[in-house]
């Protein structure tokens, strides 16, 4: 899966407004700031707060 670049330079953190990153495995997008992890589902990044899963909590996930 491949998320538009031009998509990921606007889309900004619902909570804080502030900067997302992608993950390696191309399967969230990570706000640092709020420690949050908004999941892409079949390449649409699910935005509600309500949906975000914490760092930590989705980091555990991965091992």
């Amino acid at each position: 899966m491949a998320l538009n670049k031009e998509l990921l330079e606007i889309l900004a953190c619902p909570k804080c407004k502030g900067d997302l990153e992608l993950t390696k495995e191309e399967d969230g997008l990570i706000c640092h700031q709020c420690k949050l992890v908004y999941p892409i589902k079949e390449e649409i990044p699910i935005m509600l707060i309500e949906e975000a899963i914490k760092l930590e909590d989705f980091m555990n996930k991965k091992k």
